[in-house]
């Protein structure tokens, strides 16, 4: 076993745009940071993109390379008053004609609002220069008057060719790993379970090679294999185990299983994965597999989405227990999921078809002339509250798009239907 305090991911950290590997469209010879980094003239921006893929690596690289004064936050650990300490650190480092100092703040997307709205002036007025660092969607998580401040730049997931450099380029100079004879027989395995992420595809690397007790050493997939399924601690939140899994997950909840599908919610907390990825898979497998059989489904699926937002880690766990359980536990129907589908197709089939003119909106004189709205019926004027009017297009007119299944709550949708609209729904 190799014996070293650091991790091989940080031993070999690329220290340079030259030993950086990805990003080709940012970094490259025509790349827009290569270009701002040539210029020295640099601006507020955001790094959005899965974890593993160079962000923290290329925030240092500019601060060094930019020989600016460099910090950085977590917005894990950090809060308002953390920002504001860095913040009249930096405005004592910038004088007169200096360049701003770089503020990296990793996993931006967990800061509240109130500690993204610490952060306006100093990017506003300059103080720093501002680098996030997000596996989130900025325009969901980023206030806008922040994001307003910043370029987003993304990220994409290291192709085959980067990881394959990555792991000869681990081998032949990481001082720990030359103390061995290491080649590769088979590559597949190590980056298929990457999933485009080198800190994966580096740690996985050293997994392997620590569990040999020869010097010499060829790897193969079936070592990469053996030793992944011996450390299930090893979940790929971002590679196809992470999908595999939240697969299970599902799948568990849609067969009616409920300890099949906390166990696989075990899995994934277990394996740090965030829960908010976790919570919005409920909110679909709720409205997908579950829908008009339990409305209810959704409803509490929605609820525990934002309850986890607010509560974090680690009580979201019950949070997300209750609903998985619940779900897993209610009457099944995927009628909402048949018709959007069938709708779509029909659509797709049919085109742009004309709105017939007593539905159409009548806001002006010359609309209502031309007949538009004529002949309307509102419901609310008639006993019930309904009556049998056309709706969809003339051509398509007696199209059955939603199919009502058997499950006790659709069973009184489809009488009710049958009431009101009499032969159309039998």
């Amino acid at each position: 076993m190799i014996h070293t305090t650091q991790p091989l991911a940080e031993r070999i950290r690329p220290e340079t745009l030259d030993q950086y590997r990805g990003q080709n469209h940012l970094v490259g010879n025509k790349g827009i940071l290569r270009k701002m980094l040539d210029s020295e003239n640099i601006s507020s921006f955001i790094l959005w993109g899965p974890p593993g893929v160079g962000k923290t690596t290329l925030a240092k690289i500019i601060a060094k390379q930019l020989n600016r004064h460099f910090h950085t936050l977590s917005a894990v650990s950090s809060g308002v008053k953390d920002v504001r300490a860095v913040i009249a650190k930096a405005e004592k480092q910038k004088v007169f004609y200096t360049p701003s100092p770089i503020l990296f703040i990793d996993e931006i997307h967990r800061f509240s609002k109130s500690q993204q709205d610490s952060l306006l002036g100093a990017v506003e007025m300059g103080t720093v220069v501002l680098i996030g660092a997000t596996t989130e969607n900025p325009s969901f998580e980023i206030i806008s008057p922040l994001l307003s401040r910043c370029q987003v730049y993304v990220l994409n997931p290291l192709e085959h060719k980067d990881l394959e450099d990555l792991l000869d380029y681990a081998v032949a100079t990481d001082t720990a790993l030359k103390t061995k004879s290491i080649s590769f027989q088979e590559k597949d395995a190590l980056l298929k379970f990457a999933g485009g992420d080198a800190r994966k595809l580096l740690n996985m690397l050293e997994l392997v090679i620590n569990a040999q007790q020869e010097e010499e050493i060829s790897i193969t997939n079936e070592m990469v294999l053996r030793e992944l399924q011996e450390n299930p601690s090893l979940y790929d939140k971002d590679g196809e185990q992470h999908y595999d899994i939240a697969s299970a997950l599902i799948k568990s909840i849609r067969g009616s299983d409920p300890d099949a599908a906390v166990y696989w919610l075990a899995r994934m907390i277990e394996g740090g994965e965030d829960p908010k990825f976790i919570a919005r898979r409920l909110v679909i497998s709720a409205s997908e597999d579950i829908g008009l059989a339990n409305p209810n489904a959704l409803l509490l699926a929605t609820s525990c989405f934002q309850a986890v937002t607010q509560v974090g880690m680690p009580e979201s766990r019950i949070i997300l227990s209750e609903t998985a359980l619940y779900l897993a536990s209610s009457p099944k129907s995927n009628a909402a999921y048949l018709a959007i589908g069938k709708a779509q197709a029909l659509v797709r089939e049919t085109g742009n078809l004309p709105v017939p003119m007593h539905l159409r909106n009548a806001p002006t004189q010359l609309m209502q002339e031309m007949g538009y709205k004529k002949g309307y019926q509102y419901p609310h004027d008639f006993p019930g509250n309904f009556v049998n009017q056309q709706y969809l297009p003339d051509s398509i007119r007696q199209h059955r798009i939603y199919q009502p299944q058997t499950t006790p709550a659709e069973v009184t949708i489809m009488e009710r239907l049958s009431y009101w609209w009499k032969r159309k729904y039998r």
